[in-house]
């Protein structure tokens, strides 16, 4: 009786662990799915971010906030701020750092790469087929002026980017004058940008500090 026992028990804890076993397979295969279908989300936003926007960096960021944060929510406003910073902090491009730090945030080291080979593909294709005919084609007066009108509409777009990100900004006097000098040491005294964002950002740390010291006090 007692050997009968013995072996329900242990057909009762089998079973019960090939059934843990495949809820975790199922969930696992559920997970995957999931960030397979989140990368191609991810991929196909920012190859349309990056196919349909002209000008460089600055004017995908209104692209970039629609799609990210409007359309699929995956970041919120703030987070554009944090990337425009991040990206002119570290090295490289800002449309691809910010693609990057949209596609990790999403899902993780995959949905970064996706994000990155997304908007990186149509530039590296279309630049590839102009470099052909370019040589060939640049003298002629109907293509300088639609690269006038290019530019144009790139001015416009940076300035929209520009707004769109002063109204997030905290309106504070220690970040309106950061802004300020930060301006005229660029654009003026002509500055090295390095040194101008070294110098913002320790300047904003110290108000930082300063401004919690007095809130304890």
């Amino acid at each position: 009786m007692d050997n009968i026992l013995t072996l329900e028990l242990i057909y009762v804890k089998a079973s019960a662990m090939l059934m843990e076993e495949h809820k975790t397979e199922r969930e696992a295969a559920a997970m995957s799915r999931e960030t397979l279908t989140k990368m191609r989300q991810v991929f196909f936003t920012f190859l349309k971010i990056g196919a349909f926007t002209f000008g460089g960096g600055y004017a995908m960021i209104p692209l970039i906030q629609r799609e990210t944060v409007e359309r699929h929510g995956w970041i919120s406003d703030g987070d554009i701020l944090e990337i425009v910073a991040i990206a002119e902090s570290t090295p490289g491009p800002i449309a691809i750092n910010a693609a990057t730090f949209v596609g990790y945030r999403v899902c993780g080291f995959w949905g970064a790469l996706a994000a990155t080979f997304g908007v990186v593909l149509p530039s590296f294709v279309v630049i590839t087929a102009i470099s052909y005919a370019l040589e060939a084609f640049e003298s002629l007066r109907a293509v300088k002026y639609a690269f006038y009108g290019v530019r144009a509409g790139v001015l416009a777009l940076i300035l929209r980017a520009l707004w769109s990100m002063y109204r997030q900004c905290p309106k504070k006097a220690v970040s309106l004058a950061i802004m300020a000098a930060a301006f005229v040491l660029v654009a003026v005294v002509k500055v090295n940008v390095l040194w101008v964002i070294v110098g913002c950002a320790a300047v904003g740390l110290t108000a930082s500090l300063l401004g919690s010291g007095r809130e304890k006090n």
